[in-house]
């Protein structure tokens, strides 16, 4: 008959990865001429699971810079954008202590600005991982016949009881 030990340790369940894309207007109060950059700083985010589903929620900021009147002013729009995303896990195992991890493996970015009118049209683009992270139980079989446990003397113990003196510190009686 074989002898198994549980091992209880952390593991990833489940992971992926998943790109997202969305678009967003600004209307600027100079007809835009010509973008001149745009950039997405302060990425924040965080992760929380609801049943099967992941909610991510997080914001970053934006600044584009545009002329307009023909070429010869120059103007920057900043400004914060939030999101909210969800993504479904498949889980098919009972998962103690479970917690969510999720990072930003490509920090959001402008992929595309258009000038419509007085509107500036800016797509972003951003990829997020996510770790289903848990307790969980390992079964190893081992050997029927177990090395016996060593016994472990302890003869510093005894050296150090006889070399104690027991009147090594004597009394003052005058106080």
């Amino acid at each position: 008959m074989a002898n198994y030990r549980e091992i209880v340790t952390k593991t990833v369940i489940g992971k992926g990865k998943k790109t997202f894309t969305t678009i967003n207007k600004k209307t600027v109060e100079n007809t835009p001429s010509t973008i001149l950059g745009c950039w997405v700083i302060n990425h924040n985010f965080q992760g929380q699971k609801i049943g099967e589903k992941v909610n991510i929620t997080g914001n970053y900021d934006i600044n584009i810079w545009y002329s307009y009147d023909n070429d010869t002013k120059t103007d920057v729009i900043k400004q914060t954008d939030s999101y909210n995303e969800v993504v479904t896990i498949k889980n098919n195992r009972e998962v103690v202590n479970e917690e969510i991890i999720v990072r930003s493996l490509k920090q959001p970015s402008c992929i595309k600005v258009d000038i419509e009118g007085n509107d500036i049209v800016y797509t972003i683009e951003k990829e997020l991982g996510i770790e289903l992270v848990g307790d969980e139980k390992v079964k190893i079989e081992t050997s029927e016949e177990e090395d016996p446990w060593d016994e472990i003397l302890d003869d510093i113990g005894d050296k150090i009881d006889e070399e104690v003196k027991e009147n090594y510190i004597e009394e003052d009686k005058t106080i």
